[in-house]
Formats: C-alpha cells, structure tokens, sequence
C-alpha cells in the first residue's frame, strides 16, 4: 500500500497550484459564525507536545504556572468543545476510514474541507489539527501507559503497540520524520490564531502585510492540512500493517517534503505577521502619544495619572526601586510630591552623577523644611529600535546601584510614546535633563539641570519664576564662578586678596602668565592668589598642564577633576539658563561677561582678576598677558587710580586693538538651542550645532 495513492514521484497537484487553490476555494462557505479557537489550539499543542516517543515536558515553563493556565482554560475548553467536539470526532473518523480505504491525500484533503465549509480559514485548521491530536494522542496514551495498566494493555495489544515499541529502534527514524513534520503543523496554525487574534481597531485588511498575508492563508491552511492528513496515514498504517511496515523512499521524501514547505508558508506569514505587529505598535504608540500630550494638559488632583502614564506598570505593581533601600516600590511613595525627572541615556557620565548625588544628599539634611521636600526619579531613555543586550542591561545595572535616588525597575517600563514625548516636548537629546513636575504632575520646569547646577536644592521649586528671581538676587561677582565648588578661592574672597582665576590648554602660557602675575603683584605689593581652572575640553592637555603647575608649583588648582568639569558645567548653564529667561541681547551684562569667558575658552587662554568679590576684569588670554607685561606702562597710575582701575584701564585699551574672534559651540545632545548669538560687544559672533 502506497502512503499516499497517486502521488507518487511528485504530489497530486503540486504542478497546478492555482486548479487546487481554486477547488478548495469553492469549497469556503463561512456562515459568519466566530469561533473562539484560541483554547482549542492550546490543548492541542500540549497533547501533541506530550505525544511522543519518549516523554518530554510540557511547553509550560513550569508546574505551578502549567495549573494555573489549565485552570483559565477549562471554561473556554467546556464552551468550544460543547459546540465543536462533534465536528472534531466526524474529522477524525474520517482521516482514519480514507487512509483504511487507501484514498490519495488531495481528496482526502478537499473532503475535510467541505466538512468545514462554513468555518473561518482558522479554524478549519485548528479543528483539523484537533481531530489529529486525537488520533495520535490515543496511539500514544496507549504506548506510554500500556505497560502499567491492563485496559491499555488490551487495546494496545489490539493495535500492535507492544510489537510497534520493541521495535522502536528501527522505526525512530519515521517517528522523528513525524514529530518534525508536526511541529511545522502547530508553527503554521498558531500564526493562523496569531493573525485572526490582530485587533482590528489598529489594523485593517488593506493595510499592505495583512493583505498579502490574507491572500496566502488559504494556501497555508491547504498544505498544513494535507500534512495532517499524511500523518495520520503513517499511523494509521504502522497500526494496521505492524513494525515490519518500512518507510519508503517516497514517503520519507514526501515527509520531508511538506515538512520543507510548510517552513517556508510559516518564515513568510511570520514575517507578514511581524509588519502587523509593527503597523498596530504604532498606532497604539500615536494613540499613546496623543493621550500624553492630553494628560499633561488637563488639571489634575495629584500626580499619579501623570506618573503612571510615563512608568508603564503593566503587571508589575513596583515598577520603581528605592535607591536607599534597593528594594522596588510601588508609585505611591512619589503621590502629591514635588518630583524631579532626571532623565537621561545610559551613558550618563559619573561627573554629573558625583556632583547631583552630592546635592541630592545635602538636600536630605534638610528634610524638616517643607521647601525642600522633592524626590528624583532616573528615567533612563534607550532607543526603541536597538536589541537590548546583556552588555546594556548590566550597563543600567551598575548606574542604578550607585544612585541614592528612585529608579525605573527596568528601562522596559518607558513605553516608546514616552521616549518620543520625553524627546519632542521636552527636547532630550541625549545630554540629561531634570524636568520638575509639581505635586499636581504639572511640568513646573522643562529642564531645571540648568537652575540645578547653578544654585543647587537652593533653586526649590524650581519653577521659571525662582530661577527669574535667584538671578534678580545674582550680581557678576566672583562666587557665582565658584560657589558650591571650592572653600579656599571663598576663604580667599573673604580676606579680600586679589584673584586671578585662569584657565586654557597653552603650558607656555601659563608658564608666562603666572610668573609675571606673581612678579606684577611682588612689584605693586598686593596680596595674590591664582587658580586654575582648566578648560572644557581636551582633558588629556589640561592633564599636563596640570602637571607642569605641580612641578614648577605654579599655582593653586583643583586637584578633582569632576570639579573642573562642574566649574564648566555650571557656566554652561549659566549660559542655557540666561537663553530660557530670553536674555540674549547685550543689555544683560550678565549675560555678556559669561559669553566671553566660554568664547575665550574655545580660543585658547584666559583669566578673571577680581579683588575679593569684585570681578575687576574678564580677559582673553593673549590681552591679560600682554597688560601684565606691559606693566611698567601704566604702573605709574597705581597711585592715583588704585592698582584695580590702572589693571582693568589699560587692559581695554589693549583689548581695543587687538580682540579674538567669539565663537559658540553647543552641543547635538543640547536639547533647545538658539538660533544665532551676538558677540559680546563686537556685532554677530558665529554659533556651532555641534562639535
């Protein structure tokens, strides 16, 4: 007997794709019923997954989450087979009595179909592949169990299982034919369920992927079947014909076969089904885009809607982690408080993690004062697009444990509509941000890093209207540059000495500038102290100046270098802040003098005399230089206007002659920045997107 009668050499039309689809074409007559086969689909797999010839476990991970699924299914099992069970038994009998009778696989294929004329492409192949599972999980009951229960061992007996499993050496090579033939059946249909189970409020059949993958499910439902019916032959005939029955050539190679061809129906419906998945994850994230941008500007009673609209739970009920502890906790502890977003990528630098844990742990001493009541959460921002590592995840491991402050238990928990809203509302680009929401989740700041770095917990509730009045309350004097920083330089302004802060990259220079400041100061006998600051880039040449000052013991320095970055930090956001509180023009004089030293900074040296508080001068390194050198010119007036007014009057005239080009540099990952800047006094100076 022929496995599959007339097929032989090449399949029953397999040539004529097209005449076969169109005969099981007008076998589809849907009454409109829906059936739930989702359930059904379920305990087939876990029959067919336990029907085999050595007993492997279960597809559930383990027992306890195996008895709790079994137990959210039996309801819909004892709905769908109280309507199917009938349909299921009739298949099954007939897959059986055509294999008996010898009839060709194409016909036997095309009868199942009429059977299942009025259901839904799904589930004629669920129902298919259930009337299966009920043939092949009795051939494997029977064997597993045959030994150890006398029923069994009856029926077995009559179905020649005890032969069958002594001799199953020899015929391993058809089981394993089988079981992967199998798995490419339950592969096929369960994406069938998957694309009938796509919510068609995100999606519609004239979307291109459902499309396409609609005009190719009948085919898939056709082979898949057809392979249901080929399996069942090789049962039913190893059952009736015994262990001596062999594979033939033509039926290995027919196995194997529709194995190979339902692998490629699966790949492609996986891959059509994966554009889906993509075409409904960005609906749902406009959707949850939009219901953002809503949120945030109704009224609301306090900040939990705010909240967990951007920390996603989902089944997580502690999606957050307590940094003192490190325990997760749930979103409550953050209700009706003052809470400070510091939301930045995973490369966030231990410069700026130092500098915030410092004034983070300052602000915990004062806990008893209610204006200082606010908690920071990191929301780290991954992009949507990039494989999440092992690399990454122990990445945002170690940031995490070193913060003293709440975290996101996971970045997972930042859906995509929140990395796109956190990118387009608040302008993220990588670089951190602090956005402040007020007990009520209202955004009360954008972006306070600025108002952070500047003035510390000081700037509570670091709304637009404190940082307008702390710069009401700022003067240019020398603690704005040093404030928060260093004790010594403010030990030095309280005994009124003069002070040259400087800074560049140039060892020549500032081999130069402090022998003849020192010389200049021996001369007009006046207490000095000089330190030095370095630059806000080219850490590696600041590194030697920095050893060439400590050899030759040129100056004061500051030894850290996380406080050189935060001098440079600081005077940035001075910057940021000033263009936030719309001070561009030169009216500010504020403004102008902190223009000037990041635009000489990009220019090479540079220096700020200041006698105590009192900034005297705000110089380009070359123009310093040469008003000290060309001390002997204007010593003469020392007595007359003071060494302050003689220093900062002949250092304009010098500045007068000859000034460097002013140029400004921010950053890609800066966020919101301005368009074009003036010079500070000399017309329109260029600005850079960009270094």
């Amino acid at each position: 007997m022929q496995l599959i009668k007339g097929d032989r050499g090449g399949m029953l039309s397999m040539s004529d794709d097209n005449v076969m689809m169109k005969q099981v074409q007008a076998t589809h007559a849907p009454d409109g019923r829906e059936v739930d086969v989702a359930p059904l689909l379920h305990l087939v797999e876990d029959i067919l997954n336990r029907a085999t010839l050595q007993v492997e476990p279960p597809l559930l991970a383990g027992q306890a989450h195996a008895e709790m699924e079994e137990k959210n299914h039996q309801i819909s099992y004892s709905i769908v087979l109280d309507a199917l069970s009938y349909v299921i038994d009739r298949i099954s009998c007939e897959i059986a009595y055509k294999a008996l009778g010898g009839a060709d696989a194409h016909s036997t294929t095309v009868a199942i179909f009429e059977t299942l004329a009025s259901f839904p492409w799904d589930a004629k192949l669920v129902l298919t592949l259930a009337a299966f599972a009920l043939h092949y999980g009795e051939f494997w009951l029977l064997a597993q169990i045959y030994s150890s229960n006398q029923l069994a061992k009856a029926m077995a007996t009559l179905r020649q299982l005890p032969m069958i499993m002594e001799h199953s050496g020899p015929l391993k090579p058809r089981f394993d034919a089988l079981n992967k033939l199998i798995k490419a059946m339950v592969e096929v249909t369960r994406c069938m369920v998957q694309f009938k189970e796509l919510p068609p409020s995100y999606i519609s059949e004239d979307v291109p992927a459902l499309t396409q993958a609609m005009t190719h499910i009948p085919t898939a439902v056709y082979w898949t079947i057809r392979s249901v019916v080929a399996c069942a032959n090789q049962i039913t005939l190893l059952t009736t014909m015994g262990h001596e029955y062999a594979l033939s050539t033509t039926e290995a190679w027919e196995l194997s076969s529709l194995e190979h061809k339902l692998t490629n129906i699966c790949d492609h419906l996986k891959q059509q089904l994966g554009s889906c998945y993509q075409h409904i994850d960005d609906k749902k994230n406009v959707e949850t885009f939009r219901m953002l941008v809503e949120l945030f500007e109704m009224t609301h009673i306090d900040n939990m809607k705010i909240l967990k609209a951007l920390i996603h739970a989902r089944d997580d009920p502690m999606p957050i982690v307590d940094g003192s502890t490190k325990r997760k906790v749930t979103l409550e502890v953050l209700r009706r408080k003052n809470v400070l977003l510091l939301i930045s990528d995973l490369n966030i630098s231990h410069d700026e993690l130092s500098i915030l844990e410092q004034i983070y742990n300052e602000s915990r001493i004062h806990t008893t004062r209610l204006d200082s009541q606010y908690e920071v959460i990191w929301i780290p921002v991954v992009d949507p697009s990039i494989v999440w590592t092992e690399a990454m995840h122990k990445q945002f491991e170690t940031l995490q444990s070193t913060m003293p402050w709440y975290t996101v238990s996971h970045p997972s928990v930042i859906e995509k509509a929140v990395v796109r809203y956190i990118r387009e509302k608040w302008h993220f680009r990588n670089k951190a941000i602090l956005v402040v929401l007020d007990p009520q989740g209202r955004v009360v700041s954008p972006n306070a890093i600025h108002m952070m770095w500047i003035w510390g917990s000081n700037a509570f509730p670091f709304t637009s209207l404190r940082e307008e009045s702390l710069w009401r309350e700022e003067a240019w004097r020398l603690e704005l540059l040093v404030n928060g920083i260093d004790p010594m330089i403010l030990n030095w302004i309280k005994d009124g000495k003069y002070i040259f802060l400087y800074g560049g990259d140039d060892v020549e220079w500032v081999r130069k500038f402090t022998n003849t400041a020192r010389a200049v100061a021996v001369a007009s006998r006046i207490p000095l102290e000089m330190a030095y600051v370095g630059k806000s880039t080219k850490k590696e040449l600041v590194r030697r100046v920095l050893a060439t000052i400590t050899v030759e013991k040129l100056s004061y320095f500051w030894q850290d270098p996380t406080m050189i970055w935060f001098f440079w930090t600081r005077l940035e956001s001075m910057l940021f802040s000033k263009i936030q509180q719309g001070k561009l023009d030169d009216h500010d004089p504020m403004m102008l003098e902190i223009k000037k030293l990041l635009s000489y900074d990009k220019e090479g040296g540079w220096a700020v005399l200041s006698k105590g508080s009192n900034i005297i001068s705000n110089g380009h390194g070359n123009t310093v230089l040469t008003t000290l050198v060309e001390y002997d010119l204007w010593k003469e007036e020392i007595p007359v206007k003071g060494f302050d007014l003689a220093y900062d009057d002949h250092h304009k005239k010098v500045h007068g002659v000859t000034y460097p080009c002013c140029r400004f540099e921010f950053p890609n990952t800066a966020g919101r920045i301005t368009e074009g800047m003036k010079c500070p006094g000399f017309g329109i100076g260029s600005v850079t997107n960009g270094y």
